[in-house]
């Protein structure tokens, strides 16, 4: 009897820290997100669509822009997580090789900016720990670490580029190349 008392103790314990983690989330990321969204909006509504819009359409006629410079001035503006919600003004087309540079902005400019993605700050400062005591510069590494990821995270918007494009002509669909 004692077992089946502990199997199902044990079995509502599960629950009681699922509920705990969600409360935890509903107290804590779910209102920074909500308020990071209304900023957004607010920001764009200032600013304007149709700027917003020009603003995406230049970076779109280009990689460079597209893969490098927007996901960085999002993810330094933004931060994480709301830094990938504005792939929403590229074309369909480009929209996952945006995400898939973006989000990798949101970890390598962390070293510098960790403002960008504080949970993930405490991996940084460990490899940054080891470094210092090496006798080397804890800056010079961020930087060094965020040069690398300019380079890198454009890579991996345009590689995903030809990824989709690879995809779409095996599914043969066609994403919109137009910005709406």
């Amino acid at each position: 009897m004692n077992i089946i008392i502990k199997g199902a103790s044990g079995f509502m314990g599960l629950f009681d820290t699922g509920a705990e983690t969600f409360v935890s989330w509903v107290s804590g990321i779910v209102p920074k997100v909500l308020l990071l969204l209304i900023l957004m909006n607010t920001i764009i509504a200032m600013i304007g669509q149709e700027r917003v819009n020009k603003f995406a359409k230049v970076c779109s006629g280009n990689v460079i822009l597209a893969y490098g410079v927007l996901p960085f001035i999002s993810a330094f503006m933004l931060g994480n997580p709301m830094a990938l919600s504005m792939g929403k003004f590229l074309p369909e087309r480009m929209k996952p090789s945006y995400y898939a540079s973006a989000s990798y902005h949101c970890h390598t400019n962390s070293g510098i900016f960790s403002h960008i993605n504080p949970g993930e700050i405490f991996i940084y400062l460990g490899i940054a720990q080891g470094v210092q005591k090496a006798g080397f510069d804890m800056t010079e590494l961020g930087l060094r670490y965020m040069l690398v990821g300019l380079v890198m995270n454009f890579f991996s918007g345009w590689v995903t580029d030809f990824t989709t494009k690879m995809v779409m002509k095996q599914q043969g669909i066609e994403l919109s190349n137009e910005l709406k």
